[in-house]
Formats: structure tokens, C-alpha cells, sequence
């Protein structure tokens, strides 16, 4: 039984939501069905669902490197640079260190020298990075316009520089494709012993998505995953047994209050945790390795031992199925603003072995095919010296050009593409900007980005929201 007023109201928002829809229908501003699969709003689960067309990569690494590793030191030598070294600069700089302002170029203090087949210059920093100089793809021609660390991080996860609340781009992969693995979740975080990241945990953040499709964070130590493991009297048969009253509980609920994503989400987050009690467990466990391919990372020295770990998980992680691994650093450690004659050779001694590793034991497990790597920061460095040239010198921020390297999945190995101006301030050729980088990495995963939508609050979002994105052909195999 219900009351005359709660009938009343009922009839009159029933026959006001048929107006307000023939209204919306005679204006066409009546959503369509919706974006094609993939990308409709689809209930969640561990379901692995098809791409737009055939894709190159079935899964991403992505190595980030925040604080902006300097590109003018490691990946793009600039004999111009070199040649200046301790001249006025005669272009416009925009300073984020403004006290410590000055428009002297100052050339590299580290060597570089040509490896590979391709001849791919690379810096003495990289010495391990230069082993696998005929695997990778040097992109020098990275920009975002932005020179600050969270503007242009944002660009690269979000889509639009600057913005929070927006998916990461885990988030849309994990979205668009679903789930491959039954017992680990798509989207895997490997933290860093030193804390947080600059940005936190906007770095892997739904944003506007249900909460399922928001980075799972595994801790640099052991438990990696809190509360993994029940209570020992919980476990076995009484275990078994809460889970499926829950499960059913869930399902009677769910069935009760059809469309509410943060519902779903949870319900498929119990799940897959307690799918993930065995499987998690060994994925993580290491122990198993062999001894070379333990050394290979680097496992067995201090300064690598931390990054080589989580770079050999994630390579485990891939192979059970995982479809999108990120690996961050504790706070910046790329922001070289003084004293990068020491910071900078400290930060490569910590991941140069590491990802190269990560590179090399894809490729003799035939995984590198199908698996894209991914190195780099949200900007670089300036050419000019930050203070004085001398022992404390640095280089401030530059997110109007700079490098990253990528591997498998479809790239063309062994090349550079793109160049900056001839000290290495801005992009000059071939420009390639965060949206162009997402366009390029949904089409190796089969998905075409401007198909790729998600509604929210009754519009169509997009993961390349800021600038008309192209997919990078030239760098594709």
C-alpha cells in the first residue's frame, strides 16, 4: 500500500520523464545507444571483453619517472649545446625556480656515444639502457606545453593537463578491455618503499569511473596486499561457506538496486580478492626465480635490489594475465634543480639495470611481442643552468620538449623519432604531445581512441580530452 501523495508524485515524474524525453528527442539532444564495445558502460566483473579491431599489445608496463629525467643528459645529445656551454641563451625561458634563474646554456657533463646496430646515442649514465639500444624506440620529441610536475603528470594519466578527478589511463585500458586474468585485477600499482609519488594517488585514480577500475596497489614490502588472508579460524570450509552466503546476499541486493556502479564495484572487488588469496601470493613470490635472472635485475646489489623487484613482479604479473603494471618512485627524484652531477647519476645507478632488464627477459620469454614497455617522465629539463655552472649546478623544469623511450608491443625498434631545436629546449619536429602518446598506445591495444567513451554526469567523455590526438604511425612496426 502506498499513500495518495506518494502515488501522486510517482504519476507526475513518470509523465513529466515521457515529456522531458520527447522534449530532448524533437531537439535531438537525446543521447544515441551509447558508444560501441568498447567502451559502453558495461556492468563490471572479471570479464575480458573485444577490442575495436586486432590489436599489437596485450599488456603495458609503464616505468614513470617523476620529477623530469633530463633529456639533454641521458637521451638526446646536443653537440650545439656542447659547443655553447656557458653562453647567454638567446631564446625566451620560462623559469619555475625563479631565484635561481639564468640563461647560461650549460652543455652536458656526461659523455655520449653510439650503440647498437641503430647507433642510437645514448648517455654514459645509461650503460645497461645502451645494451638493449636495438630494442627500444627513443621518442625526443615529447611535450606538453606545461612546465610543472602535477599540470603535466595529469596530462599524461588523465588526458587534459591540470585536471583532477579524470580516469588514468589504466583506468580506460581496464574499462575498455576488461579483465584477462580470473585471479589477480587488471590494473596493478608496484609502490615505492619511500612513500608516495609526487601527485599520490591521482597517479592511478578511477576518477569519474566506478572505484573497480582504479589501480591496485601493492606494497614495496611484504604483505604487498593487506588482509589478503583471512583469519586462520576463517579459513577452509568456513570461509567457503561466508563467501557464498555473501555472494548470494550481494546477488539479491544487486538485483534490488540494478545501476549503481559503486554497488557492482564493490561486489566485484570481493570477489576478485578472494580469487586473489593463492594466486596473489605467488605471483609475488620471487623466490622462485632463477639465480641469473635475479642478477640480471639486479637483485643481488643494494642500489638495485628496490626497483629490480618490482620490475621482475611486474614481469610475472604480465604473464598471468595483468594488463596494465605502472612502477613509481618515492616523491621526484628526477627534479635535478642543483647538484645534478650527483642526483642524476644516483637515480639511473637505481633504474638503468632495472629496466633494461625488464626489456631483456620479455624478449627471451618471447612476451616483449606483445607486452609495451614504457620509460619516461611528465617533462625534462632546461638547457640552461639553474644557479651557476659549477659543482651545485642544476637545470630547471621544461615540459616544452623532452624524451621517453618505449619497447614491444608493436613499436618499431632500434630508432629515434622526433627531434628538439638545437639545445634541446623545445620540440621541434614531429611533435608528439600526451593525447598523441594515449592515441598511440589505445590503437596498439586494438582500440580506437575516438570510439573510446565513457558517460558521465550525460556526457561523452574521452580519454584524449585536451588536444586533437593522432596515433604515432611512424613509430609503429
Amino acid at each position: 500500500m502506498i499513500s495518495r501523495r506518494e502515488a501522486l508524485f510517482k504519476l507526475a515524474g513518470g509523465i513529466g520523464g515521457v515529456a522531458l524525453s520527447d522534449m530532448l528527442l524533437r531537439e535531438g539532444l537525446l543521447a544515441s545507444e551509447g558508444p560501441s564495445k568498447p567502451g559502453e558502460n558495461l556492468p563490471l566483473g572479471m570479464v575480458s571483453r573485444e577490442p575495436h579491431f586486432r590489436p599489437r599489445a596485450k599488456a603495458m608496463i609503464s616505468m614513470f619517472m617523476h620529477g623530469g629525467p633530463s633529456h639533454v643528459d641521458l637521451f638526446d645529445p646536443k653537440p650545439e649545446l656542447q659547443k655553447n656551454h656557458g653562453k647567454e641563451y638567446s631564446g625566451a625561458v620560462t623559469y619555475s625556480a625563479v631565484g635561481r634563474a639564468n640563461k647560461k646554456l650549460m652543455g652536458s657533463p656526461f659523455k655520449f656515444s653510439k650503440h647498437g646496430q641503430s647507433g642510437t646515442e645514448l648517455s654514459e649514465l645509461l650503460p645497461h639502457t645502451s645494451m638493449i639500444a636495438d630494442d627500444i624506440c627513443v621518442i625526443r620529441s615529447m611535450h606538453t606545453g606545461h612546465n610543472g610536475h602535477e599540470v603535466s603528470i595529469r596530462f599524461f594519466h588523465g588526458g587534459i593537463a591540470g585536471i583532477l578527478g579524470r580516469p588514468t589511463m589504466g583506468s580506460w585500458l581496464t574499462y575498455a578491455l576488461g579483465n584477462e586474468s580470473q585471479n589477480l585485477p587488471a590494473y596493478m600499482v608496484l609502490s615505492d618503499e619511500g612513500g608516495l609519488p609526487v601527485d599520490g594517488t591521482n597517479n592511478w585514480s578511477s576518477g569519474f569511473m566506478p572505484a573497480y577500475y582504479q589501480g591496485t596497489v601493492l606494497r614495496p614490502r611484504e604483505p604487498r596486499i593487506l588482509n589478503l588472508e583471512p583469519p586462520r579460524e576463517l579459513q577452509g570450509i568456513a570461509q567457503n561457506r561466508n563467501l557464498a552466503l555473501l555472494k548470494q546476499l550481494n546477488k539479491n541486493y544487486s538485483l534490488s538496486h540494478p545501476g549503481e556502479p559503486e554497488l557492482e564495484s564493490r561486489i566485484s572487488s570481493y570477489e576478485l580478492a578472494a580469487s586473489m588469496q593463492d594466486s596473489a601470493r605467488e605471483a609475488f613470490d620471487i623466490s622462485s626465480e632463477p639465480k641469473n635472472i635475479q642478477q640480471l635485475y639486479g637483485l643481488h646489489e643494494p642500489e638495485t635490489r628496490s626497483y629490480g623487484t618490482r620490475c621482475l613482479i611486474a614481469r610475472r604479473l604480465v604473464e598471468r594475465g595483468v594488463r596494465f603494471v605502472q612502477l613509481f618512485l618515492s616523491g621526484q627524484p628526477w627534479d635535478n634543480h642543483n647538484t645534478i652531477t650527483k642526483g642524476l647519476p644516483a637515480i639511473c645507478r637505481k633504474t638503468d639495470q632495472p629496466a633494461a632488464a625488464l626489456v631483456m627477459d620479455l624478449k627471451q620469454r618471447g612476451l616483449l611481442d606483445t607486452t609495451l614497455v614504457h620509460f619516461g617522465g611528465e617533462i625534462g629539463r632546461l638547457p640552461v643552468v639553474e644557479g651557476e655552472i659549477g659543482q651545485n649546478a642544476g637545470r630547471d623544469h621544461n615540459g616544452q620538449g623532452f624524451s621517453i623511450w618505449l619497447a614491444g608491443g608493436g613499436i618499431k625498434p632500434g630508432i629515434t623519432y622526433g627531434e628538439s631545436d638545437e639545445v634541446g629546449h623545445k620540440a621541434a619536429v614531429n611533435i608528439v604531445n600526451p593525447n598523441d602518446f594515449q592515441a598511440t598506445v589505445m590503437h596498439l591495444f586494438g582500440l580506437d581512441h575516438s570510439k573510446l567513451v565513457y558517460f558521465h554526469n550525460g556526457q561523452a567523455q574521452y580519454l584524449t580530452a585536451e588536444k586533437p590526438a593522432r596515433v604515432v604511425k611512424e613509430i609503429l612496426s
